[in-house]
């Protein structure tokens, strides 16, 4: 009879169920693993085979072993499947009882000396083994990390003679102890920033409602310190917030010692990044810089730098917040619900086409360059600002009063009542955020004054908005009215957010080089 183990195999953020079936048949001396492994799934059998000798154990003689990994047809990766295969061996060799590891999950990976590496997803295969009601073992390494699941019965041997020891009554191994909450990272704070509050009030509004968000100005101007300090005014994850975003950094391989923070992740891939490295991918399809930034901000300086293949693969998930890779016999999902902040210079020369240091070749070279970001990647950007030049004036002003503490006040108070409203008016929890409202939820929550539609309409009319347009309009509305804490989105919400969304013609006088705001939508206030 074949010994069985239930394992894990990871696709995309999650763990889906796997039995390890050790067998020892007749034929040809041998040992074979099958259940569409890759390379890494292969070896196994060598590592199994040196481990045992490690421990002065032998694999039985003169039989074929064959390890099937089931289901057959779902893809393995990784080398998290070694301590289930040894541990079923072991059952069939008589090592251990047959009925031992029947409620536990296993992984881990063996070194040749017996002892087990640690591996990466070790909370996901928790999670998943609290919702078959069973227990974990995993490598010592890894239970601080495993622990934070809740309510799961793990064992965290440091070898496999330790846990054979446990099973037999020799030694009793005791549960890890969770690992700490990191201590955050001292924040940079708006205080530093000197003038700027145009962009200083973008941010803000970015912040309390989840929108995207680009800066555009020369170089010196401000743009990524001003973006440094967006996680400084953003408040803590939820618990579900952090047990979500910490799965896919456990399943990167990022959580060290088991230490978990509340702090939203703040990414800043370089420019020359590719577009498996942005989205995920690769052989094993490993979660990208997006996922990497879910719950929290993906900050791309240098925007028009990125490749256009990289930057047109983000359109289709700052819509749906989540990653699909596609292989030719599997598709694999990651959820990426981020903030995208970005910065970049107006022309390649980085001044624009007016003022000191001016480029001689504007307006081609601005259309040019800002023409590296295609038109529907530009829609989806909620906020796009003009960061001017700091003056010696402003450098020589004294410190502001406001920083990220008062703002990040005014943030949470925002998030708040958004929060209560999406309970109130029962919508999805992903639904919550405005950056995010979509459907019958944003009509219910927008609440537009009747003189606030007819301002929305005609610029809609007379700059060629389109619906996502007019639909990001509308939430970058209701977040101004949020900070104002008013119940209704009025003439002069709408007026502020069509200044931010900057839905104008191409202006060759902008400083940045994009268009200016409607004349009409800030002439009526």
């Amino acid at each position: 009879m074949p010994a069985r183990i239930t394992t894990v195999a990871f696709e995309g953020a999650e763990a889906r169920r796997v039995e390890a079936e050790v067998v020892l048949t007749k034929g040809p001396v041998a040992f074979s693993v099958v259940g569409l492994g890759d390379k890494a799934v292969a070896e196994s059998r060598e590592r199994v085979r040196g481990a045992f000798a490690g421990v002065g154990l032998s694999l039985p003689g003169g039989k074929r072993i064959v390890a099937n990994l089931s289901p057959a047809d779902l893809p393995k990766e990784g080398t998290h499947f070694d301590l289930p295969i040894a541990l079923a061996m072991m059952i069939v060799m008589g090592i251990l009882p047959e009925d031992a590891l029947n409620e536990y999950v296993v992984l881990g990976e063996l070194k040749l000396d017996g002892s087990i590496a640690p591996v990466a997803g070790a909370l996901p295969a928790a999670i998943a083994a609290s919702s078959y009601g069973m227990g974990l073992i995993c490598p010592f390494d890894n239970g601080p990390e495993a622990a934070w699941a809740g309510d799961v019965k793990i064992l965290a041997p440091r070898s496999i003679i330790a846990l054979i020891n446990h099973f037999k009554g020799h030694f009793v191994l005791e549960p890890p102890v969770r690992g700490k909450r990191a201590e955050p990272h001292k924040a940079m704070d708006l205080k530093e920033v000197k003038g700027q509050e145009v962009p200083k009030r973008a941010l803000e509004i970015a912040a309390a409602g989840g929108h995207n968000l680009l800066f555009v100005g020369p170089p010196g101007s401000g743009k990524s310190m001003l973006a440094q300090r967006l996680p400084g005014i953003l408040p803590s994850m939820s618990n579900l917030e952090l047990l979500e975003t910490s799965q896919i950094w456990s399943m990167a391989g990022l959580i060290a010692r088991g230490e978990l923070t509340n702090e939203r992740p703040f990414r800043a891939p370089h420019h020359s990044a590719s577009m498996a490295a942005l989205t995920g991918g690769g052989v094993r399809a490993k979660p990208g810089e997006m996922s990497l930034a879910h719950n929290g901000v993906l900050f791309l300086d240098e925007l028009p730098e990125f490749s256009p293949q990289a930057l047109d693969s983000l359109r289709q998930p700052l819509e749906t917040n989540e990653i699909v890779v596609a292989r030719a016999n599997h598709h694999i999902k990651y959820p990426a619900r981020v903030q995208l902040v970005a910065a970049m210079n107006p022309c390649k020369c980085g001044h624009g086409g007016v003022g000191r240091g001016s480029c001689g070749k504007a307006p081609r070279c601005l259309k040019d360059y800002q023409g590296r970001v295609s038109g529907p990647l530009m829609d989806r950007i909620d906020l796009q600002i003009d960061v001017p030049a700091v003056t010696a004036m402003d450098m020589a002003l004294p410190a502001p009063a406001e920083g990220s503490d008062e703002v990040r006040l005014r943030v949470e108070s925002a998030r708040q009542l958004q929060a209560e409203r999406a309970h109130r008016l029962d919508l999805a929890p992903g639904n919550a955020l405005n950056a995010t409202a979509h459907g019958s939820g944003l009509e219910q929550i927008c609440n537009l004054d009747p003189t606030a539609k007819t301002l929305l309409t005609q610029a809609a009319q007379q700059t060629g908005l389109s619906a996502r347009g007019w639909t990001r309009t509308l939430r970058l509305a209701r977040t101004i009215a949020d900070l104002e804490q008013s119940g209704s989105v009025l003439r002069r919400h709408v007026a502020e957010a069509l200044v931010y969304r900057r839905t104008g013609p191409f202006n060759e006088d902008s400083p940045a080089g994009f268009a200016q705001a409607p004349v009409h939508a800030s002439s009526r206030l």
